[in-house]
């Protein structure tokens, strides 16, 4: 398998940067509409800072790349996101456009009552460009981690991403999540969301999918149909919800199963998921472990109400990664695991 990236040991190099927008978001206090919720918790949120931080609190060296507004909210996100350990120098200031917000309901997002209100347009995100950003910063870590909603903010952000999926000599492993937005691209006025998320895959070494958003947004129906569609990453995962993941690693194909889960919310699953199989490739893993621990992180997120948890300890999560198939598929995990002492079996039980 191709080695990771650089092998310079300069100071500024990382195990990971992520670029892309982070927003504060406010969650609410109790569910019901957005209209009768009385008052919201703030909180931050962003597909590509909330792997840096997951990465980070995992033990792993990460630089958030990304632009805010010179407001009180890109404060918050600055100190927020720095505070879980992320190099955050290289965020850049905006005076003249906002930090974006959103606001959601405390509903499942899969369910019909799910609400979530945007307020990003002109943000300060929206100006990143290849003239307004750190390249060399960008490109600082042995793994470049990218999303599909980039592109999707503007015609600027668009010519950014591409620049830094096209192929070249001594780039970073590029890491991919597609993160189909249709919300986005269908006001984004800059290009066919669909087409160019397909592209923009195609430069990536390692890309992340799930298997909703390739039917929805390519109309390709299971795994082997996407790997055939995107045969030019090394390295290609397609996730399937509830029932698990395959990887392809050339024309190999690895399916493990996800865990059972006593979800709290279904939100950040995602992120943290794509943070897990990341932690496990700058480690070495074979790609079977490599999917576990992207599940097992993604249990983490779903058993905590926000987009953000506590990763399980390093050893702990290898402890169970190496489990034999029988007792995998035995592990129910819910809210507290990530804390349990390691060594002890009392997660380990028949759901």
């Amino acid at each position: 398998m191709t080695a990771i990236g650089r092998t310079s040991t300069a100071p500024d190099v990382v195990d990971v940067v992520a670029l892309g927008e982070s927003m504060v978001t406010f969650l609410p206090s109790r569910p019901g509409r957005l209209a009768d919720v009385p008052a919201f918790e703030r909180a931050i949120g962003g597909a590509e800072s909330n792997v840096a931080c997951v990465l980070a609190a995992a033990g792993h060296s990460t630089r958030w790349v990304g632009r805010v507004g010179a407001d009180g909210f890109g404060d918050h996100l600055v100190e927020a996101i720095g505070a879980y350990g992320v190099d955050v120098g290289a965020v850049r200031r905006d005076p003249a456009r906002p930090t974006g917000i959103y606001f959601r309901t405390a509903g499942d997002r899969a369910t019909d009552a799910h609400e979530v209100a945007y307020y990003r347009a002109g943000s300060a995100a929206s100006a990143m460009s290849v003239d307004t950003m750190d390249l060399d910063a960008i490109r600082s870590g042995r793994v470049l981690h990218l999303s599909g909603i980039t592109p999707a903010l503007s015609a600027d952000c668009l010519d950014l991403t591409r620049a830094l999926t096209a192929r070249r000599p001594g780039r970073p492993l590029v890491s991919f999540d597609v993160n189909h937005r249709p919300g986005l691209w269908r006001d984004a006025g800059h290009g066919h969301g669909p087409e160019v998320l397909l592209d923009l895959a195609r430069g990536a070494d390692l890309v992340f999918v799930g298997d909703d958003e390739a039917r929805d947004a390519w109309g390709l129906g299971g795994p082997e149909a996407v790997r055939a569609a995107l045969p030019e990453p090394e390295l290609l995962v397609v996730k399937q919800g509830a029932s698990g993941a395959t990887a392809f690693h050339g024309t190999d194909a690895t399916y493990v199963p996800a865990l059972h889960v006593d979800v709290v919310a279904a939100v950040g699953a995602g992120d943290a998921f794509a943070a897990g199989f990341l932690s496990a490739t700058l480690r070495g893993k074979p790609v079977r472990e490599r999917l576990r621990h992207g599940h097992l992180m993604a249990a983490a997120a779903l058993t905590v109400p926000g987009d953000l948890a506590t990763p399980p300890a390093r050893g702990h999560a290898d402890r169970l990664a190496a489990l034999d198939d029988t007792a995998w598929g035995r592990l129910r995990l819910g809210p507290g695991w990530t804390h349990a002492e390691e060594g002890a079996d009392e997660e380990v039980r028949t759901p």
